[in-house]
């Protein structure tokens, strides 16, 4: 009874301190709640210390494109002359001929335009998109002090939708610093800074949602994908990492309405650097290239190649008079590593090919036929007309192509080329037969092949007839899957035959 009424006498005071413990946790201050607090004023006072270093140094670019006409295929003249609507519209030299927008003369109209950009250089120069400024008759370049300058000297690069403008200013401008986009990893946090429908120094902060995207308009160069609100008006302007360092240049946005729905796009601060200073050293961009048609390996082609999926570069053609050429490159060769760096992709080996030192040896490690070998390469700079076609890839051939021969199993029928239809299509200068058929529902429809297409080579082995195309296809399998090198007017690919 005696420790019963101890207990007795202890407990009101022990259910005291209880109660006001539960009462603190639900409606007072813990301790996880204000590291909670204090985890967050920190990376506040990162966005706001991110913000401070890099506002001063972005601008609004405006831009303005005056009317004018388009020369097309009527040259002015009334494509209407002869018809009931002939009096509607002048012709451009007639008494009747109206202005721009009035007659059936195509042209552009007056538009302007507004962006950002990013100061790199204290002497006014400044970094922003291809897009934002071309086709401009004028371009403005807005400080955030409100002083207002005409952009001159303009030099773009519509391949990497980069541009450099120069502005003069009496006294050194602040620039930003630029940081390394290739140590930016996915879930780092970064601001998007800029001028989004005309609101000045706007700030939204997001992650490095993704990397090594493609974009169309981007067409030398992977991009980082971002959920930082980029909307029209950002273009040109600075992604930002918290160190205050600008880490891209904000491109484009993936929307079905126009504006942000979560996937923004910047182009890399590495790959922006090196175009920028081609820019303002050369006043264009000059790569070096290799001479090669190339494409990625996937699982199907992996097994036949003897690598991992999406390890190295399928080398489909070697174009002649070019660096590879000189250097021995063959069709199938998988290149791994260029200068000791690995390649993934065709757009890894694209990026670290053009920027090799033109003149420089380098180092090519390749596997072909499943062997390892090593390669030296002298790239040369990439001439102006370099892979352009001269001919249509919608012509059809015509005339008789034969002899011929069915294969069934594959859904594929094959001719030998003669030199009418080799002329017709752009083959002339290869040897191989030509795909005269194919059946819809087959094996060679659902691998991509088409009527017009040139098989150059099966497995390993070249061929130039169908005598020969037989014969190579008695050592192959359907269900190992085959191999084959095919020619189209765009160029070499490798496709695999795989039965079901």
């Amino acid at each position: 009874m005696k420790n019963v009424r101890t207990g007795g006498r202890y407990a009101l005071p022990i259910i005291c301190v209880l109660i006001a413990a539960v009462g603190l946790g639900r409606y007072g201050t813990t301790q996880a709640d204000e590291e909670a607090i204090k985890q967050a004023n920190a990376l506040s006072r990162a966005f706001r210390s991110a913000a401070k270093k890099v506002l001063p140094t972005v601008v609004k670019v405006r831009t303005t494109t005056k009317s004018r006409q388009i020369k097309g295929q009527f040259q002015g003249k009334n494509p209407f002359k002869g018809t009931p609507f002939e009096e509607f519209f002048g012709d451009d030299d007639s008494p009747g001929h109206r202005s721009p927008g009035h007659g059936m003369m195509p042209f552009i109209p007056h538009r302007s335009g507004v962006g950002s950009g990013v100061i790199i250089d204290p002497k006014g120069i400044i970094l922003t998109n291809n897009h934002v400024v071309e086709d401009a008759d004028e371009v403005m370049v807005e400080l955030p002090d409100g002083r207002q300058f005409k952009a001159t000297d303009i030099k773009t690069d519509k391949q990497t939708d980069l541009a450099v403008l120069r502005i003069e200013a009496k006294t050194p401008l602040p620039a930003a610093r630029l940081g390394d986009s290739s140590k930016m990893e996915i879930g780092d946090w970064v601001l998007a800074i800029g001028s989004p429908f005309e609101l000045e120094q706007t700030v939204n902060a997001g992650i490095i949602s993704g990397k090594g995207r493609m974009l169309g308009h981007v067409k030398r160069g992977e991009v980082l994908q971002t959920d930082a609100a980029i909307n029209p008006g950002n273009s040109g302007g600075p992604l930002v990492n918290l160190n205050g360092e600008v880490v891209g240049i904000n491109t484009a946005i993936a929307s079905r309405s126009g504006g942000f729905q979560g996937i923004g796009f910047a182009i890399p601060i590495n790959l922006a650097k090196w175009v920028s200073g081609q820019l303002i050293d050369r006043g264009a961009v000059q790569r070096a290239y290799l001479g090669v048609g190339i494409g990625a390996i996937s699982s199907e082609l992996a097994k036949k190649l003897g690598v991992k999926p999406h390890q190295g570069v399928l080398v489909s053609e070697v174009y002649p008079k070019t660096p590879a050429a000189a250097a021995g490159f063959q069709e199938g060769d998988v290149i791994l590593k260029f200068a000791g760096q690995p390649v993934a992709d065709p757009r890894d080996l694209q990026e670290v090919v053009e920027r090799a030192k033109f003149g420089s040896k380098q180092r090519v490690d390749i596997i072909r036929a499943g062997k390892p070998m090593t390669l030296e390469v002298v790239v040369k700079s990439l001439p102006k007309r370099f892979g352009v076609a001269s001919f249509s890839p919608d012509d059809e051939p015509e005339g008789d192509s034969t002899p011929s021969h069915a294969n069934n199993q594959l859904g594929l029928e094959v001719a030998d080329l003669n030199p009418q239809v080799a002329k017709q299509l752009g083959y002339v200068g290869f040897s191989g037969v030509l795909i005269s058929g194919v059946d819809a529902d087959g094996v060679a429809a659902e691998a991509g092949l088409r009527e017009g297409m040139l098989i150059l080579r099966v497995g390993q082995k070249p061929i130039k007839t169908v005598a020969e195309f037989q014969a190579a296809m008695k050592n192959e399998s359907p269900k190992d899957g085959i191999l084959l090198l095919i020619r189209t007017p765009r160029g070499n690919r490798f496709v695999v035959l795989q039965q079901s």
